[in-house]
């Protein structure tokens, strides 16, 4: 249906979560895939048998976006693998859970380098495996555009991120590369468990979801296969949000 067979992508934070099942469902269409890890190495190896199951090739790289010699590295490895680029999510996210005034200067500069410059650094090296063009898509949450306890300093970096990726929409589609946002509301996955609150935000997420379930991994995967496909070529620096209705409930 969405003809992507043959076609290689990246996934930061490929190894676990929404990254997990990203990478998964590119590769039951048939698109080779690259999981991006820095420290799950046992769950890389898990989700890189999965994507081998489909019959594609997964190729493991261990790099911390964080650090620009780790992606140059990482683009020149994939490069003498696939010599093409074709997609690329950028999903990996860290920070550290404080509410504002006991945030320090480490704290802020790591959540920015790690959800909102890494894309930047990521796009400057990738675009080079994307001669055909291609897609970049970055993972957001809603606590880019709203107030969550203890999430300041990720929250303030995915507002970075948000607009980051319409910057770049401007400057890469007139070479033929989708920049867009999937953000996604409440998904219970390992990072939510570092929330002190994780059940007071799942039940609430929950009671005001207008679907009357919570938002999986696998949801934020259907709208990253559909920005990847043709059927998206027209979407251009937007974020999608996908939280069942969630954040229209105020």
């Amino acid at each position: 249906m969405f003809q992507l067979e043959g076609k290689v992508a990246l996934i930061t934070g490929g190894s676990r979560g929404i990254g997990r099942a990203i990478a998964i469902k590119l590769a039951r269409n048939g698109v080779h895939v690259v999981v991006n890890y820095v420290r799950h190495r046992r769950d890389a190896e898990d989700t890189a048998k999965e994507i081998e199951n489909c019959g594609v090739k997964c190729l493991l790289v261990k790099t911390n976006v964080a650090k620009d010699e780790d992606v140059k590295a990482m683009f020149e490895v994939i490069g003498k693998e696939f010599g093409v680029l074709n997609f690329m999510v950028s999903n990996a996210a860290s920070g550290v859970l404080k509410p504002a005034l006991e945030l320090s200067s480490r704290h802020w500069n790591w959540a920015m380098d790690i959800n909102a410059r890494a894309l930047l650094s990521l796009a400057r090296e990738g675009v080079g495996l994307m001669q055909q063009g291609g897609r970049i898509i970055a993972v957001s949450s809603l606590g880019a555009v709203r107030a969550i306890e203890n999430y300041t300093a990720v929250g303030a970096s995915k507002a970075a991120l948000e607009s980051l990726v319409r910057h770049l929409a401007v400057e890469l589609g007139p070479r033929g590369i989708n920049v867009n946002t999937i953000s996604a509301g409440a998904v219970d996955t390992a990072a939510l468990k570092k929330f002190p609150n994780r059940e007071e935000i799942l039940d609430i997420a929950l009671s005001k979801t207008p679907l009357g379930r919570l938002t999986k991994p696998e949801d934020v995967a259907d709208v990253a296969l559909f920005l990847c496909s043709d059927l998206a070529a027209m979407i251009q620096g937007q974020t999608i949000v996908v939280d069942g209705g969630y954040s229209i409930r105020g």
